[in-house]
């Protein structure tokens, strides 16, 4: 078990949901962090008070993971400030929303914009954490990728691609980085959450959510801090794990509940 008393994280999109969840987490347990924000710099304020409230030192740093300076600029931000780096949770992420079975619903561009965010944001901030992380020993990176990266069906094709790729970049980076730095990744299915919400419509979002509670074998869709919990353990309580993919969907990767077919 790893003391995370006076370390240092980077949550990346930590703003809110589960990024918020998981930098209160790490305060909870004495973890210094910074919280990450693009446009929510309120919610990103909050949630670092929060963090502050529960007895650490927290700060806020606008930043686009898509863009490598900004992947920088976190990176010494946190390093300036505590002297280290511990750990990394790449957690922001983006999708545009669109039928699968239409083909013409996404462009070049959108594949490309989703990727520099779910994709090459994590790359980038692994490069830059890299040395840092490797001082540090017994240090982490945890990846929020999706269940769509593993079943192919999410809120996009370009969406389930990314986090496709994101699993098995989860692999090559635990490859390379071994030992001092141990990569792991959660898949969560879906969560509830605002950011859903607003994507779905309210209406498509209660539908599927009400399907959900009642076709999981587990009977219940996660929330941020259920995520935050799983994304915890990798980091504090896993020293022999990497590489791995963390499903935290309620068994939705197993397929419908058999209580439905009796």
């Amino acid at each position: 078990m790893i003391d995370l008393k006076g370390q240092a994280a980077i949550v990346t999109g930590s703003a809110t949901g589960v990024g918020a969840a998981v930098a209160r987490a790490l305060a909870a347990d004495g973890c210094n962090v910074v919280v990450n924000y693009t446009r929510s710099e309120k919610e990103a304020q909050e949630t670092a008070q929060a963090c502050r409230d529960l007895g650490v030192e927290a700060i806020t740093v606008q930043a686009n993971v898509a863009e490598d300076a900004d992947c920088k600029k976190l990176v010494d931000a946190a390093v300036d400030k505590w002297g280290k780096l511990n750990h990394v949770v790449n957690n922001a992420g983006t999708t545009k929303f669109a039928d699968q079975n239409d083909l013409s619903a996404l462009t070049a561009q959108d594949f490309q914009d989703i990727y520099a965010v779910n994709v090459i944001g994590p790359y980038q901030m692994a490069k830059w954490a890299e040395p840092h992380l490797r001082s540090a020993g017994k240090a982490s990176i945890t990846n929020v990728s999706s269940i769509a990266g593993v079943t192919g069906i999410g809120s996009s094709m370009a969406y389930a691609a990314s986090k496709g790729a994101l699993n098995t970049m989860t692999m090559s980076l635990a490859r390379s980085l071994g030992p001092e730095i141990r990569v792991n990744t959660i898949c969560p299915g879906m969560i509830q959450s605002r950011w859903l919400e607003n994507g779905m419509g309210k209406e498509k979002y209660d539908q599927l959510l009400a399907n959900q509670q009642r076709s999981l074998p587990l009977q219940r869709v996660s929330t941020p801090e259920d995520n935050a919990e799983i994304i915890l353990w990798l980091i504090k309580g896993s020293e022999l794990v990497t590489g791995e993919f963390v499903m935290v969907d309620g068994g939705a990767h197993l397929g419908f509940s058999l209580a439905m077919a009796r």
